[in-house]
């Protein structure tokens, strides 16, 4: 029997990580429901998270620390414009650059967003005891050692 044949009764590695994908979809869903009922997405949160922590960046800065094609940036940043959660300006240095900063209303919104994502991973994973968390925990850094998520 080869290392990737189950054994009887246990799940193959496929079996185990469609499994886990398909709970880790379900969180993200979860969190980003709970996130936008507190008027914040996920993915929003992130725009929001990075400009907190770094300050104002060039908007071609932020789609590269997001990892995301600029256009899908610009219509996140946008939106949060809309919102008044960032302000936006042209660049001194160069007019066709925008550089873009978190406003008061974003670091407000991007708190009530994070703590409504807190309150439903700690119900999610919270019955879970102190040794079972560090078990998982331990288990998922095995298949991503990067606890950053990058």
């Amino acid at each position: 029997m080869s290392e990737y044949e189950a054994t009887p009764g246990a799940a193959g590695p496929e079996q185990v990580g469609l499994r886990f994908l398909s709970v880790a979809y379900r969180v993200r869903e979860k969190v980003d429901q709970h996130m936008t009922a507190a008027g914040l997405s996920l993915s929003r949160a992130k725009v929001l998270r990075l400009l907190a922590e770094r300050g104002t960046l060039h908007q071609a800065e932020l789609a590269e620390l997001l990892g995301q094609a600029p256009r899908s940036v610009s219509q996140t940043v946008e939106a949060l414009e809309r919102a008044g959660l960032i302000a936006r300006t042209t660049a001194p240095e160069d007019r066709r650059r925008k550089t873009v900063s978190v406003t008061a209303e974003g670091r407000a919104a991007l708190v009530s967003g994070e703590r409504a994502g807190t309150r439903i991973l700690r119900e999610l994973f919270g019955s879970l005891d102190t040794p079972r968390l560090s078990e998982l925990d331990a288990l998922v850094a095995l298949v991503d050692p990067d606890p950053t998520g990058g």
